[in-house]
């Protein structure tokens, strides 16, 4: 994976985008009017927030670079981040179909809200990918991680932080928004490693992922619990345990219990180094981007996708949709060496700032 990937052939799209705007019915433009010239394609990539690092620092740039490969420099990336709104990124994509884009790329804010927009991007002759979350309404591809593995990985690992200390008391679970499809998936895959081995003292799904109302749930479940009560917290991703970690933090609680993470952003492998954080989930973001720009290419082309993905899922209103799931590791203090720095995503002087310098040194990261 490339830390700082050139986006060689994007083109940003008009300001318009980032916020509602009007656009054609679909039905108004000609199925064929989006039809591309050779490898002179245009790319229409929607992701669905900012707060997360990983969709601008890593996805956005890996997408365009590998479009780019893929076109011979000839194909254009239009972009637009709905900021977790729904609405606007419905919106988005009816500019998209607009623009009159051969494919587009779209990592859901909501699911189930995209599904009509989706459906209007088809009746416009333009295919869809959904990427990293599973859209509803007719896409023609998927391309994500295996979530429900995400979230075994996750309780695995707090079990194993836990030992003896899961039989006695309790912890507290941190679960992802509702109108994510990914974070039931994380929830039950955590649920079936801890179910029976642990008692889930409070459990929150915490709206749109954002790491203060993490902090706030937290704060919440120290006080119905007592700090002194809780052995461990079921953080779904990494943003969200830095808010947790500051709550805990702010009720005095020492030692810090196990917190688990997702996304290897920098401030979670900072934390894991420090021992603040047990561990994150690192997602190799670079085969996942690859993929969904192979596939985009393919289908705005016409080209057969079966060679890029060789297996099938079922979403709530598409069965059989053709899908690449890429495989995730566990990252802890131990493994941090063999996986983000040698695949480049950080350099140990990224991690190893003068204020983690020592605990850098103590786990032999130089």
């Amino acid at each position: 994976m490339r830390r700082a990937a050139v986006a060689v052939a994007a083109t940003a799209m008009a300001a318009s985008l980032a916020a509602c705007g009007s656009a054609k019915e679909a039905g108004d433009k000609p199925k064929d009017s989006a039809a591309p010239v050779g490898d002179a394609i245009k790319v229409g990539l929607l992701l669905p927030e900012n707060q997360t690092a990983r969709y601008e620092k890593f996805d956005k740039p890996l997408i365009e670079k590998k479009v780019a490969e893929l076109t011979g420099g000839k194909g254009e990336v239009l972009y637009a981040n709905a900021k977790q709104d729904a609405t606007t990124q419905n919106s988005q994509v009816e500019t998209m179909i607009t623009a009159k884009v051969n494919v587009l790329i779209v990592d859901a804010v909501d699911s189930k809200a995209i599904a009509g927009a989706v459906k209007k991007a088809k009746d416009a002759g333009i295919p869809v990918v959904a990427y990293d979350r599973l859209a509803e309404g007719p896409i023609d591809a998927y391309t994500s991680f295996d979530n429900e593995e995400v979230g075994k990985v996750q309780g695995k690992a707090l079990l194993e932080a836990l030992g003896d200390k899961a039989k006695s008391g309790q912890i507290v679970m941190m679960n992802g928004s509702v109108t994510d499809p990914n974070a039931a998936l994380f929830k039950k895959g955590a649920h079936s490693q801890l179910d029976g081995k642990v008692t889930v003292g409070k459990e929150y799904d915490t709206k749109e992922w954002k790491p203060e109302n993490a902090n706030t749930n937290m704060a919440a479940a120290i006080s119905a619990l007592g700090k002194d009560k809780i052995v461990g917290v079921y953080s779904a991703n990494d943003g969200m345990a830095g808010g947790i970690i500051t709550a805990l933090k702010a009720a005095g609680v020492d030692p810090l219990p196990p917190v688990t993470g997702q996304d290897a952003e920098l401030a979670g492998v900072q934390r894991i180094v420090a021992g603040e954080q047990f561990m994150s989930v690192y997602k190799p973001y670079a085969p996942e981007a690859e993929a969904a720009a192979k596939l985009a290419v393919a289908l705005a082309k016409n080209e057969d996708i079966k060679t890029i993905a060789q297996s099938t899922v079922d979403s709530p209103t598409t069965k059989g949709v053709p899908s690449v799931l890429i495989p995730v590791v566990s990252l802890t203090k131990a493994n941090i060496a063999d996986t983000v720095v040698r695949d480049n995503v950080y350099s140990v002087a990224e991690i190893c700032t003068d204020k983690y310098k020592a605990a850098c040194d103590a786990a032999g990261l130089k």
